[in-house]
């Protein structure tokens, strides 16, 4: 059957397709290094934005290739079916003054094979458009660089996401194991007559409430993962495991020493200053539009004629033309347009420059935020740590005292909801100290 589908250079190719795709290196873990590296080859988004830098490259090109000879050339054939008419005056031809003759000139069939090489000698606006070239690639390589710093914050977030569902995924579990053994304990108790029937009733409704948290955790955890997966452009029915651990990348990410404060690498603000010299460039480029152009041309001719179409016999007579030339090109008068151009991209650059220095200002404050907001993440990741194990020796406390007759479930029930709260904000906290991280190396442009 394979051996019958192959036979057509489609049926190849579908094969050679389903192989290579087979084939596809895809790891069964991922750190979360290993995922951003992935992703930075793999994603969608970032697969256009390169290949928008690869469309700048050719522009480059195709702007460089104005400057350089261009050669073009041309056949044609021509068949007269009724051959035109020339009046001529008859007395060319000995008759009488005033009348005229009817002649036909030529030949019925005519072919013709030009050829022209044109060479641009001088135009302000091809030196302007070569000298902007650096730039214009540049501007491209920061656009996709962009896409990539925005697609790292999305692959980190859509991993830390996964792990901290996965997290509470544990933490309930843990917490539904321990209710249902103070379950059994307390209905023991109950149907000795030494609970009542409200005590009962109120642990069952806590193990009510966390078996809805742990469904909508399942939930979370399998959005996010799909999230991951759609951002390393991987299928959503692959197979992948998480390696790193949220404990993991909260230490890793909790040495705000190691940043560097400068944020002049800021991909915004060098975005801001590309569009600033792409102004400049502009601005130039319309004055330079009042500069003549001068080109050089040279071309050829040879041209067949006959009655009969003979043009592919030896015998043809082919007559041969060329000329050299000049063409100079003045701009005189556009009634001011040219001038309001210029002004406009004046304008313009003008414009350019006072959105950069807002960027800046914006990237400064955004910086210092970051800064602030990471901060307080670690503080509230360090009291999240402490509040955990005093509400975890709350909750004991009150275990005990419920079990000995001291206190009621309302007071054991208040515990235990204060211990979830704790284990959720220490949870968040750890989260928190990664994505503020994350945004602060963002706008730093941190290449660590």
């Amino acid at each position: 059957m394979l051996c019958e589908m192959i036979k057509t250079p489609i049926s190849v190719f579908l094969v050679l397709m389903h192989f290579y795709l087979s084939c596809q290196d895809i790891p069964n873990s991922f750190t979360l290094n290993s995922a951003i590296e992935w992703g930075m080859d793999y994603n969608k988004t970032i697969q256009k934005s390169n290949l928008e830098l690869q469309k700048a490259y050719k522009e480059k090109w195709k702007t460089i290739s104005i400057g350089l000879p261009q050669i073009r050339g041309n056949l044609s054939y021509q068949n007269y079916l009724e051959q035109p008419v020339s009046l001529i005056p008859a007395e060319f031809f000995g008759g009488t003054k005033g009348d005229y003759a009817e002649v036909v000139f030529g030949t019925e069939q005519t072919a013709i094979g030009f050829a022209e090489i044109n060479q641009l000698l001088f135009d302000g606006t091809y030196i302007i458009g070569v000298q902007g070239l650096k730039h214009y690639i540049d501007t491209a390589k920061n656009v996709l660089e962009k896409s990539q710093i925005e697609i790292k914050k999305s692959i980190i977030i859509a991993y830390v996401n996964t792990l901290v569902a996965e997290e509470n995924i544990s933490v309930i579990e843990r917490n539904l194991l321990a209710l249902n053994k103070n379950l059994k304990e307390i209905t023991a108790v109950y149907k000795n007559g030494f609970s009542e029937e409200e005590d009962l009733e109120q642990i069952k409704l806590t193990i009510s409430k966390l078996r809805t948290q742990f469904k909508y955790a399942k939930e979370s955890y399998k959005l996010s993962f799909d999230i991951l997966k759609l951002l390393l452009g991987i299928e959503l029915d692959q197979k992948l495991k998480l390696s790193d651990t949220l404990e993991y990348l909260t230490m890793k990410n909790l040495n705000y020493e190691s940043i560097d404060n400068n944020y002049s690498n800021n991909i915004d603000i060098r975005l801001a200053e590309n569009k600033v010299i792409e102004e400049k460039f502009l601005f130039r480029l319309e004055k330079a539009k009042g500069l003549p152009s001068l080109s050089a041309f040279l071309n050829g001719s040879y041209v067949g004629n006959s009655n009969e179409f003979t043009f592919t016999d030896k015998e043809q007579k082919w007559f041969g033309s060329s000329a050299f030339g000049l063409r100079l090109e003045v701009p005189i008068f556009s009634s001011f347009g040219r001038q309001a151009k210029s002004q406009k991209a004046k304008l313009s650059l003008q414009q350019a420059e006072k959105n950069l220095t807002e960027v800046k200002s914006k990237v400064y404050v955004e910086m210092r935020k970051a800064q602030n907001n990471f901060n307080l993440a670690k503080e509230n990741y360090f009291t999240a740590i402490d509040n955990l194990k005093l509400a975890e020796r709350i909750e004991k406390k009150n275990i005990t005292k419920f079990f000995e007759g001291v206190s009621g479930s309302f007071q054991l029930t208040q515990a235990q909801q204060q211990l979830y709260q704790a284990q959720q904000s220490k949870i968040q906290s750890m989260r928190a100290v990664i994505i503020e991280k994350t945004n602060l190396e963002n706008i730093l442009n941190n290449k660590n």
